[in-house]
């Protein structure tokens, strides 16, 4: 029987001009691969349907991002550091607050016209130290127990101060008796289902009278550490009162504290006005070495915002108002500012 030869193929061994070809469709492919991930959006969280697996990935993905920002910040500090005088300012960031709309009101402390203004206004005798603060702090008729409450506190917060029950009489009738009595100053918290929810300051006898929106109030009850008060008379601290309006609401407040605080005391109470809220502090500090300083609140806390501001003594039916809030015609801009 005559054998049969079997015979296989050997391979075709691949030319260099087909090798390149073949590496370059490799590296076409990984690339089309890096193009399609990149383009592929990431995943939307709100899509996930089960509530645990949508809190996790929020969770895995906020981690993330925090995660990139902590490298980002390491790397330009490292950058800055190897630099040296040679690395690039710092960027100032982008808020609200510096991107403001142009204020034509915007005045200059030193300005003459302003400083004329403020000696021959009605706060002026007592920037001129001619009047000493007495202050008399009343409620609405039958307040409840937190107004009561907001109303001691307020009285501790005031260096000569009288805090007395309204008994249900008009403002026009309280205002001679208080400026008989030698008081300068009369402020008015209002309530709303039990929460203080208005303040009014009348500067006595000739106004101006501004009505505030109290906001966000808590106690020294509510206050977690607050320190214990004190009776020393307090430094005064008002930040960013800038324009025309913002100059007389700072004039108002400074005018119900004394003139001169003392020191000793280390009590300082702060009005620091952002975005046209005025945001309410009182401290006690302690100088730790020559660079630190300890703050210890003493409360209470709040917030106002001002509503109008009106010429003379509280009148609310023929005053003449300098300045009334319009929301739907003046807030039409989230950067716009009137103190």
């Amino acid at each position: 029987m005559a054998l049969q030869r079997t015979c296989t193929k050997m391979p075709k061994m691949a030319t260099s001009s087909e090798a390149i070809e073949a590496g370059k469709f490799v590296k076409s492919s990984s690339e089309n691969k890096q193009n399609v991930a990149a383009t592929i959006p990431p995943p939307n969280i709100s899509q996930i349907k089960n509530k645990q697996r949508r809190s996790e990935a929020f969770i895995k993905l906020k981690r993330e991002k925090r995660k990139s920002r902590i490298e980002e910040r390491k790397r330009k500090r490292k950058e800055a550091e190897l630099l040296g005088d040679q690395a690039p300012p710092k960027q100032i960031p982008r808020t609200i607050e510096n991107t403001r709309e142009p204020d034509a009101t915007l005045v200059d402390p030193e300005d003459e016209e302003v400083q004329y203004d403020e000696t021959h206004d009605d706060l002026s005798n007592y920037f001129n130290r001619e009047t000493t603060p007495k202050i008399l702090i009343t409620t609405s008729d039958r307040p409840r127990a937190r107004t009561n409450k907001f109303v001691k506190e307020l009285k501790m917060v005031i260096p000569n101060s009288e805090a007395r029950y309204r008994r249900g009489l008009d403002l026009k009738k309280i205002i001679p008796q208080a400026i008989a009595k030698g008081f300068t100053d009369l402020i008015v918290v209002h309530e709303d289902k039990g929460e203080p929810n208005a303040l009014y300051i009348s500067h006595l006898p000739n106004g101006p009278t501004a009505h505030f929106k109290l906001s966000t109030v808590k106690l020294r009850e509510d206050i977690k550490k607050v320190g214990k008060p004190c009776t020393s008379q307090p430094e005064i601290v008002l930040n960013n009162f800038n324009t025309r309006l913002g100059h007389s609401v700072g004039r108002m407040v400074a005018a119900l504290f004394p003139h001169d605080p003392e020191f000793q005391g280390r009590r300082v109470i702060t009005f620091h006005n952002q975005r046209d809220f005025l945001f309410f502090r009182q401290h006690r500090y302690e100088f730790k070495n020559g660079e630190k300083v300890a703050l210890q609140e003493l409360g209470p806390r709040f917030t106002l915002k001002l509503r109008s501001l009106q010429k003379g003594t509280f009148d609310s039916k023929y005053g003449e108002y300098e300045w009334i809030l319009k929301r739907h015609e003046m807030e039409t801009s989230r950067r716009r500012f009137f103190l």
